[in-house]
């Protein structure tokens, strides 16, 4: 029976270098349209894991929340999830980022390498290197993003790329739905890691979305994970 999601919280992580204002433009419409409650918290540079698990923790003191995230943020929710099987709904996973230890992953290896730019050469110099050599929306996201979370953004990179993700054992322990997007065409977030966790996992479901699309409606990434918790 799919999730009646009418009077529901959803806690949504932002990934790594990114921010709540994004995520919520991500997840709110679809959530709010389907009766759900919608929060993003902000990321802390300073303690990215701990503060996201802080406020996992702190939303579930009122009863069960849907937890969820993008990229960094959908292993966090994912894995407080498992922790947590008496206070999670649901969990809403978009663009996973790796399965497991991160080393191999594109998804840390681009950030390992981003923050070293950043301590090399400040913030102008790599964003305007990142303009350079993204999608325009991408750009302007990360633009705000970054000069937000400005000077501890290299110390978060870090954390973020050494995060350990659940495994398909792990992962195979969800007692709740799982609902997965990716973007068919993002090798940041590869695809094979979405249809990982969706094959790992119990109850599960992926939809997939392209960059294109993300660009010309971040709503369109939120829609394609909700779609796919509702079809687990």
């Amino acid at each position: 029976m799919a999730l009646d999601l009418r009077g529901t919280t959803a806690i949504v992580l932002p990934g790594t270098g990114s921010d709540d204002d994004y995520a919520y433009r991500v997840f709110s419409p679809t959530l709010h349209g389907l009766g759900a409650a919608v929060s993003t918290p902000a990321p802390d540079p300073r303690r990215l894991i701990a503060g996201y698990v802080a406020a996992l923790d702190e939303a579930a003191r009122t009863g069960p929340i849907v937890v969820g995230g993008v990229s960094i943020g959908a292993a966090v929710a994912l894995a407080w999830a498992l922790d947590h099987p008496a206070l999670a709904i649901g969990v809403l996973a978009a663009l996973p980022a790796w399965t497991g230890p991160s080393e191999t992953a594109p998804a840390a290896a681009a950030a390992r390498h981003t923050a070293a730019l950043l301590r090399r050469d400040g913030l102008a110099a790599t964003v305007a290197d990142m303009r350079a050599s993204s999608p325009r929306w991408l750009a302007d996201e990360l633009t705000r993003s970054w000069a937000g979370q400005w000077p501890d953004l290299p110390d978060a990179m870090l954390e973020a790329a050494g995060y350990a993700a659940p495994t398909t054992t792990d992962i195979g322990r969800l007692s709740v739905p799982l609902g997965v997007a990716a973007a068919v065409d993002d090798a940041v977030h590869p695809i094979e890691v979405a249809l990982e966790w969706a094959a790992a996992a119990p109850r599960a479901a992926l939809r997939t979305v392209t960059l294109d699309g993300m660009g010309a409606d971040p709503a369109v990434l939120g829609a394609a994970c909700v779609a796919a918790l509702l079809e687990a």
